[in-house]
Formats: C-alpha cells, structure tokens, sequence
C-alpha cells in the first residue's frame, strides 16, 4: 500500500479507514468508484421485479453514472451531490427552451399554405430545420429528483453495511418538495371552463357519477366490444395491467367473485406478465349481480369470435382480448379509451383515473374503507385515504346539509314567550326565572334594596313583580339571562374579637 500511495503521490490514507478495509476484507491499493459500486449493487438485486429493476437502471444509466460515476465511492460528499442535481435543473431548462422551439416551429409550419412554389420552399425549409433541432424531451421533474435521490441513498445503505464507507451522502441532501397533484371532479363550473379554455383544472381528474353513468351507456349504445373491461374497471377500480391480464379460470360465476393474481405490464413496447403490483394486490373482488351479468355477455361475446377466427385463434386464456384472442397491449388500452372519451364528448381523463372513479363511488355509497382498501389492493387503508379519496359533490353537499340542519334546529327551537304586556322596550322577550341570588348592580353594596334603584317591574301571571335596572338590566335581559325577582340579600357582617393585652 504504501508503494503504491508514494508511486501514485497521493496522501497517506487514513489510519482508522484502512484498518476498517483490513478488517472487512477490502482491497487497500483499489479503491471503487460510485459507477463500480452501483452496477454492482443493482446486479445482487435479485429480489426485485423487472419493472423495479428498469427504474432503477434509468436512474443509474442516465443520471447517476454520468455525473457523478467518476468520484471515489469514500470520497462521495454532499457537495457532489448538490451540484448534481443543480446540473439536473440547468438541463431541464435547457429541454424546455428546445421544446419551445420546435413546439413554435411546429406552429409556424401549421400557418404557411400548401399551395404556391414560394410556401412550398418555405415549408420545405422549416421542415429541414426542425429535423435538425433536437427532439421533444421529458425535463427530469422533482418526483424523478427524489426517486434518483432514493435509488442512490439505497445503494450507498449497502456500503455502509458491508464496511466501504462509513457516511451516506445522499441522505443529507435536500430537494424540493414533491407534491402529488390534487384529485378534482368535473364540475359544471369546471366542464364549462375547460370548454372555454381547453386546459385541465387538474392533472388528475375524476368523473362524477352521472358522467360516468353517461360513458358506459356511450359504450353500450354503441356496442364496444370491450365494454365488459371498462365496465369492471369503473365499478371494481382494477389496474390496468389487471384487467388486460384477467383470466377466465379466474372469474367464478356462482360464487359472484374475480381473482387478481396476474397482470399485464409494458415493458418498452413489449408485454410482460408478472404477479400484481403489490403483496395486497393478489387478492378476490367481490362483484356485484350487474356485473357478473356483464361478465357473462363478456364471455358469450368472446366465444362467438373464437367461432369466427376457427384455427386462427390466440388461444390465451385471458378474459379479455383482441378479436382474434391475442393479448390486449396496455399502451393499446391507454389510447383506445382516450379516443372513446373523445368521441363521447365528456371531460378528459386518464384511463387510471377510471380506478379513482370506482374508489370515489364506494366511499361515497358508504362502503367501508377498509373493504374499500381491500377491492383496489392497497395494503393500507392511509393510501386509499390520501390518493383515492375524491369525495363526490353530492355527497360532500349532502354532508354540509346535515350539517347546517343540526345547527338551524338548535337555533330555531321555539322559545316559551311571555305575555305582550310582559315585553321591553326592543319588542324581545325576556327569559326570566328566580335563582337563589339574584344579580348585584355593579358598584353597589349588598345591603342596599333593588327597589331603591327604581328599576321598572314586570308583572308575570301568577308571579311577583320582577324589577330590571334600567340600563343593565335591559341588556340582561336582551342576552336572554334569567332574574329574581327577590331582592339581594344584606351581606352578613361579623365583628372582630377584641385582640388580647400583652402584659
């Protein structure tokens, strides 16, 4: 080691660092780089499922390795990593300026006639010159930040547990804070605006009931052949890797109840089958006497075609298919149901947004939120609180009704009014009744009568006559506070015993 530190002239390593690599077995004449450790570290994830394995790999591949893969893995600092994620920020704003560009050179291209040699050559030239531009590309938002923050924080855990560094960089680092967007409905107010405007209040959107309601008869006016699928996913908030990878064998028709344990997931552009997303997601939904009716008409539907195609039928047992049996393509899924949405007339949602619509349905019926965590497969009933929760604007106004309504019954409650001889001088109805002590102007001593103030009387049925101070007594009386009519008692004095003589 040392030949090698005075060869090289790098400063005499650290006594207490190289005595922990001997102890662990670690080399002390190579030292690993942050890009050695991390494709190491990713290659012992065996455990992981292939779509967390590719998300850990963009992260690795395109962020981490290029910027900071070159540093010393125990050299690996804070500071490194702020810069990183500053060099993150300058690039997203350079992405955004080229996709303005082209995005204008886009609309510019839309504005020049195609008639006329002269906007033929101008079309011709714009064309060359957005070939040229760089393509439309993603920004790397604060989500991905803190993912890539996570995946790095991970890695550098595993080091620290097998003895090659001792500090972990990636978590003292801070980002901004990633809010998920907010779940709005489509309200009158909002449908109307966004018919004005073409701009979504909300990323995440969600259907009302109606409009809902208004999407399936839609489909069923005219005929989607996949009706059953949407149908399911809106009344049972399946995925959608879910619902493509439903199988027959799954589906029980006495017991009224679908088995999620597989699914469907894009991997690129190919198709993968794989367990549910997560543990509570392999799981039995209950379904109800309208959709196990929608499910047979399902199946009798897909007999037919596999009649139709003879031996050319993909035979792949799944519930759900293309005409010819094959696989239905999650991608494929995503766009066939936004140009159904489109041609419908409704407000734009996502297909997932479907899965909100079931969760909102089930709260706002009543259904418990533990069943209700149970049919979407959340292992916690927090995440069907805070993500699935869009309270329907029905119910939220039925809940603000009940609300006012115990209010207005306590406030408008009849009162016991007395005589109209018996009033004050606002018209207001005093509420009088006797207590044991009756109420002392201030300043005034004990001893003295209330008749002595020469407050006025009020004459009850069947009662004395109740005396009222002319200023105080009225307001009193105005708040509603009950009076005696007997007058206040002398205060009881009490006379000091003579102190005894000192001798």
């Amino acid at each position: 080691m040392l030949e090698t530190v005075g060869a090289s002239k790098e400063p005499i390593p650290d006594h207490d660092d190289t005595k922990r690599k001997f102890a662990t077995g670690q080399s002390l004449t190579q030292h690993t780089t942050v890009a050695e450790w991390l494709e190491l570290w990713l290659a012992g994830k065996k455990a992981l499922r292939k779509s967390g394995k590719d998300r850990y790999e963009v992260d690795i591949r395109m962020h981490l390795i290029p910027r900071i893969g070159h540093i010393r893995l125990d050299r690996l600092t804070v500071p490194h990593l702020d810069e990183m994620f500053a060099g993150i920020a300058e690039t997203n704003i350079e992405i955004s300026d080229a996709n303005a560009l082209r995005r204008a050179a886009f609309d510019e291209l839309k504005l020049i006639p195609w008639k006329g040699l002269e906007n033929r050559r101008r079309r011709k030239a714009l064309k060359e010159s957005i070939d040229a531009m760089p393509p439309f590309r993603r920004i790397t938002g604060v989500s991905t930040q803190h993912h890539i923050k996570a995946t790095l924080r991970a890695a550098l855990n595993v080091a620290i547990a097998r003895g090659s560094i001792v500090f972990n960089a990636a978590a003292h680092v801070e980002l901004a804070s990633a809010k998920r967007p907010k779940t709005l409905v489509w309200t009158d107010e909002r449908v109307a605006e966004w018919l004005r405007t073409g701009v979504k209040p909300s990323p995440v959107m969600v259907w009302t009931p109606e409009q809902a309601g208004e999407f399936l008869d839609f489909l069923a006016a005219r005929k989607e052949r996949l009706y059953g699928l949407y149908h399911l996913i809106t009344f049972r908030g399946l995925r959608r890797g879910e619902a493509c990878g439903v199988r027959r064998a799954d589906r029980s028709h006495t017991q009224k109840t679908l088995t999620i344990a597989t699914q469907l997931v894009q991997d690129g552009w190919e198709i993968v089958e794989s367990a549910p997303k997560t543990d509570s997601g392999d799981r039995v939904v209950t379904l109800d006497e309208y959709t196990n009716e929608v499910l047979d008409e399902q199946q009798r539907r897909q007999d037919a075609e596999r009649a139709k195609w003879g031996e050319a039928w993909q035979d792949t047992g799944r519930l759900f298919t293309q005409e010819d049996g094959a696989l239905i393509h999650p991608g494929w899924l995503t766009d066939h149901f936004e140009r159904l949405v489109e041609t419908s007339g409704l407000p734009p949602i996502r297909l997932h947004d479907l899965r909100h619509v079931a969760a909102s349905l089930m709260l706002a019926a009543g259904v418990d939120i533990k069943i209700v965590s149970e049919t979407l497969g959340h292992s916690d009933t927090r995440i069907t609180r805070d993500i699935y929760q869009s309270v329907m604007p029905k119910a939220a106004r039925d809940a603000a009704e009940a609300t006012a309504a115990m209010l207005v019954a306590s406030v408008r409650r009849p009162l016991n009014r007395l005589p109209t001889h018996a009033t004050n001088r606002q018209g207001r109805w005093p509420s009088i009744i006797s207590s044991r002590r009756s109420w002392r102007p201030p300043g005034r001593t004990a001893a003295r009568s209330n008749k002595s103030h020469g407050w006025p009387s009020i004459a009850l049925p069947g009662r004395p006559p109740v005396r009222l101070q002319n200023r105080m007594g009225t307001q009193w009386a105005r708040r509603g506070v009950r009076r005696s009519s007997r007058s206040v008692p002398a205060r009881r004095t009490h006379k000091k015993k003579p102190r005894p003589e000192r001798i």
